[in-house]
Parts: structure tokens; C-alpha cells; sequence
């Protein structure tokens, strides 16, 4: 029988008290100095020799984790940042071990009880999911393995599973000749499309240059994203500073550091206008295309937001699209956040024009509910992943793949070279639960947000802003008798006081200068009761600072 331990870890100098549910095996011994350890390492590495131990430890904590998601009350802990800091300065890490069971109790103390609980219907405010159980199941067995599917030698059918996802992703999508590889989120994925691009781009003036030279086909069709007339020869650093990404204000901002990481000068981000609504306005982009053009810049590429972070809308694909082939340009579709609607029943028509996008970013760890990380980019051309190609002869040697059996090295589409087989999650999850049951639970939590929006509306004290395509609610407390300024100063504290309360996790962002609120819905297990309660503690901490503030000036 295991104990469940509720005894202080570490006190610091809040009164910090951490727990541990695991078993208490063994005192901690005294610290004691470094030392060479005997071998062999018995229950240090995994292995046959070591099976036993592995599979005692890891029932330890899935039975303890099972229990904190059983009895956890708040979304967070509720625990001054101060004594969470002495609790973690306490550990010695130079010590000699403590032994696998002990360390494991001690680290359930430290990090288990004081996480972030995504799965906590009090916890809307980033986008963070709830993870699917057989993801997470899936999670353990592909870090006991340790796969790594940069090369095939190394993960066998580790490979041919991630790229069997990526085609099964790709023709969702609308590429039937695409390719794709799974990264480490949104972030990297953006970067790499943007990379692409560059390369490509910069790959078109050469190729014009050459043909200048050459005095051959002045009109033959440009490479995408490639000037309509040939260019002076010149080097890649010259040709930098001409190039331009195309992107609203609400595009993440990913987008503007990839920009920066490849090199591009800092007006390299041109912001497009968008329409009231906040979505990318397609005319606009015709505009600023040509006035790029006249200013003797570059379009690298067009980068439209399919689920923007803060209000949620999708830019209008289609006549996007429309635009940037007319123009010749890059179009990078990035749906880290709204890509889940592609399976969604009754909301997968909002991502019309994705498959005439030049590459796409996924996050399957936000809306397809896997754990962190999961992400993939895709493109519409197997030949845009050229550019990322270098052959080393310890890895991927060149001459064998040129052969008519080469192996599958997915390192030669990465920027990763060891990279972990987190494409198992999804597998996993597709198998347990279909694809199906995913898209509706995606559109289940776009229709709480649409119930949340509905019920703010008719809240005296509330104020809503716009509307979202996909699970994100922008609000905050204004009640009449509070003037703009005072509605702006209640945001940041209103949030700040329900997180260290641990009661409730919002988030809050700045629209056109003015400070909302942000409810992200991303639990399908959360209901309009869960977010009333919610609202009901934004609105006795609004009214609270309120009286506060009115006792404060009384008493002045």
C-alpha cells in the first residue's frame, strides 16, 4: 500500500510547503561528497538488467500523477514565486544521489505539486490542451526507447510512422505531392517555412542572373517568390536587404524573429492592413505587393494567420491565395493554432485555400490535444526541403543517397539533426480515438466560446470585443460606474491576483492600445457552469480592487 505523503518538502521563506505523493522509500541520506560510484550502474541505465526497477519507479509516479488529477483543486499553486525559488535553491545538486525513488518523491514535491494544471476547468488562459491519454501512454514508451528519426538506421519504423503522418496530413490539407516533418512547434516550423523561402527566393535571382548571362529566356517563368525581370548578378548579402515578409499585426511574432534569425534587415516585416475584424485584408496585400515592388524590394513571402493568438479570426485564404499567385510570391499558411479545424465537422470549410499555400505549420500539441511537442510544416513541393539538405558521411552520406535504395534520412529535411519520434503520440491517438472524435471535440470548445461570448454580452459589467473563428473570448470587467482609465488599470491586476490566488488562470493582451482579457478554450470537458464561475471571480476581484481603492482614498 502506498502512502500518500503530506508532510512539508521545503519551507521557504513564504511558508512554502511542498507535497509528495509518492512513497516515502527511504530518509534522504546526508549529503555526502562526490565520488567515482561502483560499477556497474545496477538501476541507473535502462536495460534488462535494470527492467524490474524501471517498472516499479514509473508505477510510483503514474499512480501518484493519477492521484493529483483525481483530487487537484486549482489550476495553479497558489505559492509565492519567492519560496518556489528557495524550495529549488535548496536542492544540492553536486550531493551524491539520493537513489530512483527518492529522487522521484522529492521531484513530485517540488514539480508536481506546484504545476500549472492544463487539464483544471479554472485554466483559460493560454493555449495550452488538455493531452490525450493515449498521447500521453505514447509519451512514456517513445522516451523509454529513445528513438531518434533523424536517420533510418536509427528508428527503422519510427521513420516510415512519421512519414506516413505526414502524408496523411498533407492530403487533409490539399497537398497530394507534399512533404512535411514534425518539429518542436509552431516557432520552428514558421522559421523553417521562412527559411525555405528565402532560399527560394534568392535562388530565383540566380537563376535569372544566369540566364542574363547566358542571354537565354528572358520571359520564362520566374521561381516562386522570383522577380518578374532578371537581376543584376550580385551576391546573397546584397540581395538580403531587398527582401520582404508580408504579414498583419496579428501575426505571430515568430514570424518577425524568424525574419531577424535569417538575417533580414529590421524593416524586413511589412504589416498589411487588416479589416475590422482583425483578419488580413486581400486588397491591401495587392497594394503593398506593388509597393514593394515600385520601391525596388523583394516579396519573400506572404505569411497568413490561420487562427490568430489573440482573437482567434483566420485570414481569408482563398483570395489571399489569389493575390500571391498573381504576384508569384511565397504563401506561408501558418495554422499552428486553427490547422485542428481541418478535421472539425462543422468548421473545416473556414480553412478553404489552405491546399494553394506554398507551406503550412500545424500544432498538433494545441488543437489535436498532444502533449508538448508536436508540431509540423508542411509543403505543397517536395523539392522546397532542397535547400535544408547537407550530407556528412558518418550520417547521410551523399553517395548513398543518390543510390536506387536509399534510406529515408529525415535529417535531410530538418533543422534537427537528433530529434525525438513525438509523431508516436498522434499515431497513438489516432488509433485510439479516430480522427473523427478529435474534429468534434475541436468544435465543441469554438462552440463554448461562442456560448461564453453570448453570456458576456448580456453582462452589465462586462465588455466583449468582436467575435473569433475559433476558441479564444477577449473581455474584461467594466462596470458603469468605472471610467476607461480605471477598466484599463483593473486588467493586468485582475489577472495577476487570480493566478497567485490559484483560483483561476486568464490570460490578457493590449488590441489597438486598449487591455482585454483572454478566456483560450481549449478543454472539451469545460462547460458554460466552469466559465461562469470564472467570470464570477473576475468580476468579485474587479468589484474588490474597486472598494479597495475607494477605502484608500477615504482614508487619505
Amino acid at each position: 500500500m502506498r502512502t500518500a505523503l503530506r508532510g512539508p518538502f521545503i519551507e521557504g521563506g513564504n511558508h512554502t510547503v511542498t507535497t509528495s505523493l509518492l512513497s516515502d522509500t527511504a530518509a534522504i541520506p546526508p549529503a555526502a561528497p562526490l565520488h567515482a560510484p561502483d560499477f556497474p550502474h545496477s538501476d541507473a541505465l535502462l536495460g534488462a538488467h535494470s527492467a524490474d526497477e524501471y517498472t516499479s519507479l514509473m508505477h510510483d509516479v503514474v499512480d501518484a500523477l493519477g492521484e493529483r488529477f483525481r483530487t487537484t483543486e486549482r489550476a495553479a499553486s497558489a505559492k509565492d514565486r519567492s519560496g518556489l525559488q528557495a524550495a529549488v535553491d535548496a536542492v544540492d545538486l553536486d550531493t551524491a544521489g539520493v537513489g530512483n525513488a527518492e529522487a522521484l518523491r522529492e521531484v513530485d514535491a517540488l514539480y508536481a505539486d506546484n504545476a500549472v494544471w492544463f487539464h483544471h476547468p479554472s485554466y483559460v488562459a493560454h493555449l495550452n490542451c488538455p493531452v490525450a491519454v493515449p498521447a500521453v501512454a505514447a509519451e512514456a514508451m517513445l522516451a523509454a526507447i529513445n528513438t531518434s528519426v533523424d536517420t533510418y538506421d536509427q528508428s527503422e519504423v519510427a521513420t516510415l510512422m512519421e512519414r506516413r503522418l505526414i502524408d496523411w496530413t498533407c492530403g487533409h490539407i490539399g497537398f497530394p505531392a507534399g512533404d512535411g516533418i514534425f518539429t518542436s512547434g509552431g516557432t520552428q516550423s514558421n522559421l523553417q517555412a521562412l527559411f525555405l523561402a528565402r532560399e527560394n527566393v534568392l535562388a530565383g535571382l540566380t537563376d535569372h542572373a544566369d540566364e542574363s548571362d547566358r542571354g537565354e529566356a528572358a520571359d520564362a517563368e520566374p521561381r516562386r517568390g522570383g522577380p518578374s525581370e532578371p537581376s543584376d548578378r550580385s551576391t546573397r548579402r546584397d540581395q538580403l536587404p531587398r527582401l520582404r515578409i508580408l504579414a498583419t499585426d496579428q501575426a505571430h511574432f515568430s514570424v518577425a524573429r524568424a525574419a531577424f534569425l535569417l538575417g533580414l534587415d529590421a524593416e524586413a516585416v511589412v504589416t498589411v492592413p487588416t479589416d475590422a475584424d482583425g483578419r488580413l485584408d486581400a486588397e491591401a496585400l495587392r497594394a503593398s505587393l506593388l509597393a514593394i515592388d515600385a520601391n525596388g524590394a523583394i516579396p519573400m513571402a506572404v505569411v497568413a494567420t490561420a487562427g490568430t493568438t489573440d482573437l482567434g479570426v483566420i485570414d481569408p485564404l482563398v483570395p489571399i491565395a489569389e493575390v500571391c499567385e498573381a504576384a508569384n510570391v511565397w504563401l506561408h499558411v501558418d495554422a499552428a493554432y486553427g490547422g485542428g479545424l481541418l478535421w472539425a465537422p462543422r468548421r473545416a470549410h473556414l480553412l478553404d485555400g489552405i491546399g494553394r499555400a506554398a507551406s503550412v505549420t500545424i500544432d498538433f500539441h494545441k488543437t489535436f490535444f498532444q502533449p508538448v511537442s508536436s508540431s509540423a510544416l508542411l509543403v505543397r513541393d517536395t523539392a522546397a526541403f532542397d535547400p535544408t539538405i547537407h550530407h556528412h558521411d558518418y550520417l547521410n552520406p551523399e553517395a548513398e543517397a543518390q543510390s536506387a535504395d536509399a534510406e529515408p534520412n529525415q535529417v535531410d529535411k530538418s533543422l534537427q539533426t537528433t530529434r525525438r519520434f513525438d509523431a508516436l503520440k498522434l499515431w497513438a491517438t489516432l488509433r485510439a480515438r479516430g480522427a473523427g472524435e478529435i474534429g468534434a471535440m475541436i468544435d465543441t470548445v469554438c462552440d463554448l466560446a461562442d456560448e461564453v461570448r453570448e453570456l458576456l454580452e448580456d453582462q452589465a459589467d462586462f465588455e466583449v470585443l468582436g467575435g473569433s473563428d475559433l476558441s479564444t473570448v477577449l473581455f474584461r470587467f467594466a462596470p458603469p460606474n468605472a471610467d476607461r482609465q480605471t477598466c484599463d488599470e483593473l486588467v493586468p491586476i485582475i489577472r495577476r491576483v487570480l493566478f497567485r490566488s490559484g483560483r483561476a488562470a486568464v490570460a490578457r493582451t493590449v488590441i489597438a492600445g486598449t487591455p482585454w482579457l483572454k478566456l483560450t478554450l481549449l478543454n472539451p470537458d469545460t462547460g458554460i457552469d466552469d466559465i461562469t464561475a470564472v467570470l464570477d471571480l473576475v468580476r468579485a476581484t474587479g468589484h474588490g480592487i474597486l472598494a479597495g481603492r475607494t477605502l484608500e482614498g477615504g482614508a487619505a
